[in-house]
């Protein structure tokens, strides 16, 4: 009975956080309306999506069947890992967070951004270690069966697969501001390395699953791994050299 209670609290604490996150980003892009430019649509439409893209794998009958199904739980990891993050970082939240601070407030954080810590962790090597690294490790391991029985760590697992999917994505593609910027031959060699990893990783598992995953759903699981994984890498990808293109041939770029 304890336990049914603490899920039920936790589920409920999770609604409240989600809704949170939304109405605090609308409410910042109203209120900063009336001093900058109008905070594009298309941004709103990135972050309630991310929002409630991240929500579905931690909430729900997918959170539930994760627990039971290894292609559930590969559906939540691209979304959790993959999708939730690429959309976030579109819409732009430390732009928003930035012009929503006192000034004094803004200059801090902007300091904290340009410290040596971030500088290490938004490095596209380090955040592509800490990304696909971490799924190895959660896969080739016990972590994986080990998760499964213990909420707390299952929340861990997800909280790291959610912040290095995020933190891979802001090395890659620039929507925010960067603090610190890297080459784009640079970024572009460390993502097809990052991309080879991930596919290496999917058809290892279709062939030996996970410990305690039957091999039916690890097959299913890879597949969707591999073929999902991609389409939302070639979305990255686009951008990247989109962005790469603009830096290369401004002039151009501006008359399109």
């Amino acid at each position: 009975m304890n336990h049914v209670h603490a899920l039920s609290s936790v589920f409920s604490l999770n609604i409240v956080i989600f809704i949170i996150a939304i109405v605090l980003y609308i409410t910042a892009a109203l209120i900063t309306n009336r001093t900058y430019r109008s905070w594009p649509r298309s941004r709103y439409f990135f972050w309630i999506a991310g929002v409630l893209i991240t929500a579905l794998p931690i909430i729900g009958p997918l959170a539930n069947l994760a627990h039971l199904d290894f292609k559930a739980h590969m559906v939540g990891h691209l979304l959790l890992g993959m999708l939730a993050p690429l959309l976030l970082v579109l819409a732009a939240p430390m732009t928003l967070i930035m012009r929503t601070l006192p000034l004094a407030l803004a200059r801090q954080l902007s300091r904290i951004l340009k410290s040596k810590l971030i500088r290490f962790l938004s490095d596209p090597l380090i955040a592509a270690f800490l990304n696909i690294g971490g799924l190895y490790i959660l896969y080739l391991t016990d972590l994986y069966m080990w998760m499964q029985q213990s909420m707390l760590l299952h929340s861990i697992v997800y909280l790291h697969v959610f912040f290095a999917g995020y933190l891979f994505t802001i090395s890659m593609i620039y929507i925010d501001q960067p603090a610190h910027r890297t080459s784009y031959v640079y970024r572009a060699v460390v993502f097809v390395f990052a991309l080879a990893s991930h596919g290496i990783l999917a058809k290892y598992l279709y062939v030996h699953p996970p410990t305690g995953v039957p091999s039916s759903q690890s097959e299913s699981g890879s597949i969707l791994m591999y073929y999902g994984g991609d389409a939302i890498e070639i979305v990255i990808i686009t951008i990247l050299c989109y962005q790469w293109f603009r830096a290369t041939r401004p002039s151009f770029a501006e008359g399109i």
